[in-house]
């Protein structure tokens, strides 16, 4: 075992991939010399090579367009989009052929691509650099959706969808790659090096996709959420005392839907959380499984905390940021009603 951050984790993956399999390719702007603008790459060009790990031009569109057409030809490419708030150029590319090929062309051919993608806010980046597009593609049958929030989920989920034989959207919440973040932006930076989460594994393991994980056992409320809002909701219920189970879900597609519904069948209550706008956002789509599943086991309406309706603001990032003051007015009504 060792002590990684996030960053250090998915370098470690990708490492691993490398060197594992000859077909694994990784590049996009600036990932191959300069190391990624995280330096989530950073030394891999030096180990393996130009040919292996190289930087394209600001071309999201070209540089998805080319990992498709060299996953459909047997390669395992695994490209980086710099910010998740930068793959719109890229979208019809995603949609319209990665998600298709396979049944397009009756399985003849596969899309083993993995977009790798930085996601979500608390970094003072503004409007184009704080965005939560994962609802975008959760719609899309023929993707997989992966949002991990601890360096061990990381390196493992994406080993797994590196070898996954369709295409994986891999976010990445930006907040916590050097450490957790519980919604209080003026105490001090914590970091993965101290923290059992922050504890990964040597060389290649893999978690499937698919399948949520309990971050906090509890009897009397489900919480449900991902990415950095774990965090968020465990600090949120820590101020409160309340006997609250967490689920990450860290597999947005497919959903874990029995372990979502052994969760809410168990408490009666359930919250919804996540930092993406409200409106069409994931939340809505949980909360309608959850209605459907476990109707006559809820004891409350199902509660929803989410980002507003609005582009993330630079200058008021912490008003739109669902921080615990938020999460604890939720969980106070549905503990309430």
């Amino acid at each position: 075992m060792a002590q990684l951050t996030m960053i250090e984790a998915l370098r470690d993956a990708m490492d691993v991939m490398l060197a594992r399999d000859p077909k694994v390719v990784i590049f996009g702007e600036d990932v191959g010399y300069f190391g990624g603008v995280f330096r989530c790459t950073s030394g891999l060009q030096k180990k393996y090579g130009e040919e292996r790990v190289f930087d394209t031009p600001i071309n999201e569109s070209a540089i998805v367009g080319l990992g498709i057409g060299m996953a459909a030809q047997g390669m395992k490419p695994c490209v980086e989009i710099q910010f998740a708030d930068y793959v719109y150029p890229a979208y019809d590319q995603i949609t319209q052929e990665a998600a298709r090929i396979r049944h397009r062309s009756n399985e003849q051919f596969s899309c083993p691509i993995v977009i790798r993608m930085p996601t979500g806010g608390g970094i003072f980046g503004g409007q184009t650099h704080s965005q939560s597009p994962e609802a975008l593609f959760t719609h899309v049958a023929g993707l997989k959706v992966v949002l991990p929030c601890t360096p061990h989920d990381a390196k493992g989920l994406l080993i797994s969808a590196m070898e996954d034989p369709d295409p994986v959207i891999f976010l990445e919440p930006k907040r916590l790659y050097n450490g957790p973040f519980n919604g209080d932006h003026k105490a001090p930076a914590q970091s993965w090096k101290n923290h059992a989460l922050g504890e990964v594994p040597e060389g290649h393991y893999s978690i499937p996709i698919g399948k949520a994980r309990v971050h906090r056992e509890g009897a009397a409320v489900t919480i449900l959420t991902y990415g950095t809002m774990v965090f968020v909701a465990e600090a949120a219920v820590n101020s409160l005392g309340i006997d609250a189970e967490i689920i990450d879900l860290r597999s947005l597609l497919p959903l874990d839907l029995e372990a979502i519904e052994e969760s809410v069948r168990k408490t009666g209550r359930c919250v919804v959380l996540h930092e993406a706008t409200k409106t069409s956002g994931l939340a809505g789509e949980i909360i309608a499984i959850v209605q459907e599943a476990c109707f006559y086991h809820l004891e409350a309406p199902v509660q929803r905390v989410t980002g507003w309706d609005a582009p993330y603001p630079h200058a008021l990032e912490w008003d739109y940021f669902p921080g615990q003051e938020r999460v604890s007015r939720a969980l106070k009504a549905v503990m309430e009603a």
